[in-house]
């Protein structure tokens, strides 16, 4: 009974301050654009005694939750990185499982009422050609249904290598070049940003990374130069919504300079 009821002091503690801190950050300005490095699944599983297909699907729950996070603060623009390009390189039954989670949650989404009252645009930043084909199937598919709406934004990482999208974008420019579509003279930063998978988008305001590792991971590396940087030691599907809260607050808190 004395455990219960410590668990339920601590449960009403934690909800009232969740609540303190949401109407906190709701005062000021949010961040438009929030970038996610979703790191510590299979630690996390690790940890728990569960097996690493169970970690990364509940960091897909996770990710379920922070879409829900982002639309009650309005943050209009929510990018994660879900899949690297390095990625690859790990064990099949890992690799195997996270393409086929892909392939049954890129329908989910398309299909999840909440996408469509909410108007958000689905759309996958990476090279997904090297991806199998009933995951291009559905990435497309979940494209399509959303392609029209402009009210929100979520961008998922999948066969994403940083370092190659500035590659491909220099070759996309010189192309241009070659054919006599754009001259040298005409290259500047905003020419540049054209080419890159987020042409149409805002640069990030706030990148966070979960799991206490401090690093990008060839993640957003053109469009990161002003973020701001956040990093928690929480793995991410133990990541929780006061966890999310105190980065936007921490965003909140920071005078940016650009470079200034």
């Amino acid at each position: 009974m004395t455990g219960e009821i410590s668990r339920a002091i601590a449960s009403t503690a934690y909800q009232t301050y969740e609540k303190r801190l949401l109407k906190e950050v709701q005062s000021k300005p949010v961040p438009k654009h929030v970038a996610v490095i979703m790191d510590g699944n299979r630690r996390y599983a690790r940890e728990f005694g569960l097996l690493v297909a169970e970690g990364h699907e509940k960091g897909k729950e996770k990710l379920e939750e922070m879409i829900e996070w982002c639309l009650e603060l309005d943050i209009r623009v929510l990018t994660v990185y879900a899949f690297s390009t390095e990625n690859v390189a790990r064990e099949r039954d890992e690799v195997n499982t996270l393409m086929r989670m892909f392939a049954e949650n890129f329908r989910k989404l398309a299909d999840d009422s909440r996408v469509h009252e909410n108007r958000i645009r689905v759309r996958v930043l990476g090279q997904k050609e090297i991806l199998p084909p009933d995951v291009q199937e559905s990435i497309r598919y979940s494209e399509e249904r959303t392609k029209g709406y402009d009210s929100y934004f979520f961008n998922l990482a999948v066969g994403y290598c940083g370092r190659e999208e500035l590659i491909q974008a220099v070759r996309r420019i010189a192309a241009e070049v070659r054919e006599g579509r754009m001259r040298i003279e005409d290259i500047d930063e905003k020419a540049f940003d054209r080419f890159l998978y987020t042409s149409d988008l805002p640069d990030p305001d706030l990148i966070l990374r979960t799991s206490g590792e401090e690093r990008i991971s060839n993640f957003l590396l053109w469009q990161l130069a002003y973020s701001e940087l956040y990093f928690s030691d929480v793995y991410w599907p133990g990541f929780r919504k006061v966890d999310f809260l105190r980065a936007v607050r921490s965003y909140q808190l920071r005078k940016r300079r650009f470079g200034e």
